[in-house]
């Protein structure tokens, strides 16, 4: 009989589960997380739990906040279980679970981010962290600019006394924190995003700018902003993964979180106010993350892109389902080889293509239930960070794009709104609406799709990009997605 996660329950859990070992009165928050997601408690939650069952930085604890409908659903289903979750593990064959309990609260999510810039009056609070998603950060998808005119900001600058977006509550509390003298905290993006502790300055700073010039300046040069790369495959959790956590483990949790085994963390060290000890805990601290974040965000994130698209357009449901059909994982392999990881800068101490085969067995798991449309989702923010950059540098030198230029017309086919056998398919993308009627007119003008400029920038301009785009798009329409991955692997797509 299965019984529900608090912390009463704790000491009667069956004796396979892992708890923590440190006592959680003891903790206290340092840092303030924004965008409690599943990501978060398979990621930075876990290696903090990990810290902590060391008996070290007690101090360092995290306290939930949102600002979203989705944040005050998290925060429902976690308050009765005292902000504790169960973390599955998906090992083939060994499936391994803990309770994580470095999260100590969470923020009532109101209608104005006040409540949390309250919450960083609190000197204790040394680290802001984010995961709000890459489409979270108020930039032109086509340049990666911070964008002025995003509505967020336009309303947070006109009230930055009550703001509802997370970088007007990050800039009132940072205002606050200056005028009473007191030590800025560090903003520590965890998201996706190329440069990303780069672009959250931004953000930051730009809608300083439209505030007060000077805060701007002390933003700038007060404020660490470290970059990050994180990776670990998280996927969704559905009443399949509730279900099985009480059968196989006998826990009742309202949002258990299942992921690979596999984690990685590689952080620059700019924390001026301190941080916790997690080099003690496998963290990777180097000045050399945008290398590591450049290698990730092309090969993964691109690869599951690649993968996403075709994989959507053949009914497939799920991801390790998708590698062990012959042309959605043959299209990944020669993606991956000749076109992408060839533009991937050196990585120190990496084979890129070691790199890789470890990419492709962790898509292929199968305990771990990744779903395909959980990789297609929100492509409008995704193909401009996870596949056009390759595009763009492979234009630059004059090198091939057809692969490439077939992974945007499988999307372009995709946002069409049916599959290969005419079923509907539910794009789910802030802007679904412009992307498919976009997407139906290049049935007949495949240049119609390119004209959505705030994501295909320059690269829509290409004559080559725009020549093998147009002929993918043409032959997925004529063909089929099966027939047109077939002439791409026998080089006879251009």
């Amino acid at each position: 009989m299965s019984q529900h996660l608090n912390l009463a329950t704790l000491a009667s859990l069956p004796p396979a589960i892992a708890v923590p070992t440190y006592a959680r009165e003891m903790l206290r928050p340092g840092i303030l997380h924004i965008g409690v997601g599943n990501f978060h408690r398979a990621h930075q939650a876990i290696y903090l739990d990990d810290l902590f069952n060391t008996g070290k930085d007690l101090d360092w604890a995290i306290l939930g906040a949102g600002l979203r409908p989705g944040d005050a659903a998290m925060r429902r289903a976690l308050e009765p279980q005292d902000w504790l979750t169960t973390v599955v593990e998906l090992e083939p064959g060994a499936n391994a679970a803990r309770v994580c309990g470095s999260m100590t609260g969470f923020i009532p999510v109101g209608d104005t981010g006040r409540a949390i810039v309250d919450a960083l009056d609190d000197r204790a609070i040394r680290i802001v962290s984010l995961t709000i998603t890459e489409g979270g950060y108020c930039i032109d998808p086509a340049t990666g600019a911070f964008n002025p005119e995003h509505p967020e900001i336009r309303y947070d600058v006109a009230h930055l006394d009550a703001p509802k977006g997370v970088f007007g509550v990050i800039l009132a509390a940072l205002k606050r924190r200056r005028d009473s003298g007191a030590a800025p905290f560090t903003v520590m993006s965890c998201d996706n995003i190329p440069g990303n502790g780069h672009v959250t300055m931004d953000a930051v700073a730009g809608l300083a700018e439209l505030v007060d010039s000077r805060l701007a300046a002390y933003v700038r040069e007060t404020v660490a902003f470290p970059n990050s790369m994180v990776d670990r495959i998280t996927p969704a959790t559905t009443d399949r993964e509730r279900t099985m956590l009480a059968e196989r483990f006998g826990i009742q949790d309202n949002w258990p979180v299942f992921c690979e085994p596999f984690r990685q963390w590689v952080l620059e060290d700019s924390f001026p106010t301190g941080r916790p000890a997690l080099v003690d805990v496998g963290v990777t601290f180097t000045p050399e993350v945008a290398a590591f974040e450049l290698m990730k965000i092309r090969i993964l994130n691109g690869g599951h892109a690649a993968i996403a698209y075709p994989a959507g357009l053949l009914g497939i449901h799920f991801v390790h389902d998708a590698m062990a059909d012959p042309l959605v994982r043959g299209f990944l392999d020669k993606l991956e080889t000749e076109e992408i990881i060839p533009c991937v800068p050196p990585v120190p101490g990496v084979d890129l293509g070691e790199y890789y085969k470890l990419i492709a067995r962790r898509f292929t798991n199968p305990d771990v239930g990744d779903t395909v449309a959980r990789l297609c989702l929100d492509g409008s923010n995704r193909q401009p960070k996870f596949i056009l950059p390759s595009t763009r540098d492979r234009l630059r030198t004059g090198a091939d794009v057809t692969g490439l230029a077939l992974e945007s017309a499988l999307w372009c086919r995709y946002c069409a709104g049916t599959d290969d056998v005419g079923a509907p398919i539910n794009l789910q993308d802030e802007n679904a609406e412009r992307l498919m009627a976009a997407a139906r007119a290049a049935r007949n003008d495949p240049a119609a799709f390119l004209e959505l400029q705030e994501i295909f920038g320059d690269v829509a301009h290409a004559p080559a990009f725009r020549s093998s785009f147009s002929k993918a798009v043409q032959t997925l329409w004529r063909d089929g997605t099966r027939a047109t991955l077939q002439m791409y692997l026998n080089n006879r797509l251009v």
